[in-house]
């Protein structure tokens, strides 16, 4: 027997739900940013919409990278910490090498920062790929390990720093857009290219996919897992730098929980746990929803109590949407 016809309203249906599933993402970004523009009293300001671009430019270069971590099915708890002792260690460098290197030891500081940052990302790329320990228990430990040695190097408290040519990284602008949106732009168009139109995306998710295939297929996993972690611990000592630029110290006490707010942010648009599913602009809308979130929270004077609720709320429910479309 034949099948019956599928009547245009099954067919509109199918439709809308199957839009909903691959964009829902970007129309609660549409109707929050509306939502938020009506409702909460200055929120549309140019003022604001400079001060929001600012505040989601750290989560965003961040998650740029965790994208690739987390389409490989893996993730990373190690990010704050590295953000936290990488701004940390560019301080003392530049302090330490200003009286004999002048302004040249804001670039040593800079390459430092990035060294820790690569250190930590291979320990967590060769624990993770070739020892096969779960990458939680690794980045947990590593998170631990980095945090204490921030504390460590700057002695328990935040470094100034002397050069106030740095400061331009984290303060500076051009346009009167400042610098780091510019960062965080570009780290968005790199890295989309890289996961879209590149070889080593495609690997990526791949990988995140089906693992055993992946190998199977001629690519080599092990190494480029460790090369995905080392590239995400690059990028959060990046981050660190730019941090320790706008605050214009090293604080080891600082980004404290960063990494689950990155992580939230790629859940949230779509980019599965499992692996194998990611999308630089799904990651892009939900970096945008968590910092319009919060933002909107602050002008409305929310108390930080209640704020840390409702990002658990976003990132409970995100999770299960992640694990709603798997099983669709």
């Amino acid at each position: 027997m034949s099948a019956a016809p599928t009547t245009p309203e099954k067919k509109d249906a199918s439709f809308a739900k199957t839009i909903w599933i691959d964009y829902g993402i970007i129309v609660i970004l549409i109707i929050l940013a509306i939502a938020c523009s009506i409702f909460v009293p200055g929120f549309a300001s140019r003022f604001n919409m400079k001060s929001l671009a600012l505040a989601v430019s750290m989560t965003g270069m961040v998650a740029c990278t965790m994208m690739l971590v987390l389409a490989s099915g893996n993730f990373d708890m190690s990010c704050g910490a590295v953000i936290a002792c990488s701004g940390v260690v560019a301080a003392v460098v530049i302090n330490k090498t200003s009286p004999s290197l002048g302004g040249a030891s804001v670039a040593v500081g800079i390459l430092m920062a990035l060294i820790v940052g690569l250190i930590v990302g291979l320990i967590n790329g060769m624990t993770i790929a070739y020892a096969k320990i779960n990458a939680l228990i690794t980045t947990l430990a590593t998170m631990q390990i980095t945090r204490g040695m921030g504390y460590i190097i700057g002695d328990g408290r935040a470094v100034g720093i002397v050069q106030e040519g740095f400061f331009v990284l984290g303060t500076g602008s051009w346009f009167n857009i400042p610098i780091p949106v510019y960062i965080t732009a570009a780290c968005f168009v790199v890295f989309g290219i890289i996961l879209e139109k590149t070889a080593f995306g495609r690997n990526t998710l791949a990988i995140g996919g089906n693992e055993e295939a992946a190998n199977l297929s001629g690519i080599r996993v092990s190494k480029h897992k460790l090369l995905l972690f080392v590239i995400h611990g690059i990028m959060a000592g990046f981050a660190g730098v730019v941090l320790a630029s706008r605050m214009t110290s090293g604080q080891p006490m600082t980004s404290q929980g960063f990494e689950l707010d990155v992580i939230s942010a790629c859940v949230l648009g779509g980019i599965s746990m499992a692996g194998g599913i990611a999308s630089i602009w799904f990651a892009l809308a939900g970096v945008l929803i968590m910092g319009i979130v919060q933002n909107s929270m602050n002008l409305m004077n929310v108390p930080t109590f209640y704020q840390y609720v409702a990002r658990g709320v976003i990132l409970l429910l995100a999770v299960i949407f992640d694990r709603y479309k798997q099983r669709r």
